[in-house]
């Protein structure tokens, strides 16, 4: 088995003990809690709040994916040119106020809890994702459109059977950046009451507890580095098939 995957398994297992097991780790976290304080955070499941984390995180980068996708597909038509402008515009609103003004503006209309994290993460994760896709939308090889055209595929069985498959290691790129910085960013929702793994690091800061906040950083941390592994590797698959599907044509 190669070190790569070694690791990756070593890794996983880590994750797994600590959401499922985290009393295992009292010995190392012991050094870093005050004195007579708890070692491991025990308010919540840490399972709960990890799948509440990773849930929050998925439904925001799914519904950022669909609407950043979709404008780069109208941008790099020639009836959408003009909008190009536009729609950048409205992708860096996320990348231009910062997650926490968006939670301050957020919670007046729709109450604390998930909702106001899912705005903030949803508007965050749009510019990555419309980057990439317009670049890779953009950047195809003439020779394989042209040839697409020959062919007599209509536009819209060119963009499904051609334009996206070979965009999408491009696209999964800025949606691997978008993941990443979302599962960050999530952690501040819970001071808007969202259950996410930012309780562990908030109720750490607020008891001055360094193993609490060390506990979910540690945590938070091992999701970003294996689900960036994950997508690594799925883009490292499609970009091997679409070679291969080339040297085949």
């Amino acid at each position: 088995m190669k070190i790569g995957a070694l690791i990756r398994l070593a890794l996983i297992a880590l994750l797994l003990a600590l959401v499922l097991r985290p009393e295992w780790f009292t010995w190392a976290f012991a050094p870093f809690a005050p004195p007579g304080g708890p070692v491991i955070y025990t308010r919540a499941s840490l399972l709960s709040l990890a799948l509440s984390h990773l849930g929050l995180v998925a439904l925001a980068s799914t519904a950022s994916t669909l609407i950043a996708v979709t404008l780069a597909v109208l941008v790099t038509r020639p009836a959408g040119a003009a909008f190009r402008p536009l729609s950048r515009t409205i992708t860096n609103i996320g990348q231009t106020f910062p997650p926490v003004a968006v939670l301050a503006l957020a919670v007046p209309a729709l109450g604390f809890g998930a909702g106001p994290t899912l705005v903030a993460l949803f508007l965050y994760g749009l510019l990555p994702i419309f980057e990439n896709a317009m670049t890779g939308l953009s950047t195809l090889p003439p020779a394989t459109m042209e040839a697409a055209r020959g062919i007599g595929l209509s536009r819209w069985q060119r963009l499904v059977r051609v334009e996206l498959p070979l965009a999408m290691p491009v696209i999964l790129t800025g949606i691997r950046l978008s993941v990443v910085i979302s599962l960050g960013t999530a952690t501040i929702g819970s001071t808007v009451a969202a259950r996410t793994l930012g309780e562990i690091i908030i109720a750490g800061l607020l008891t001055n507890n360094t193993a609490f906040v060390l506990q979910g950083g540690l945590i938070v941390g091992l999701f970003a580095v294996l689900i960036y592994d994950a997508l690594v590797q799925l883009e490292t698959y499609l970009s091997w098939r679409l070679g291969a599907r080339r040297a085949r044509g």
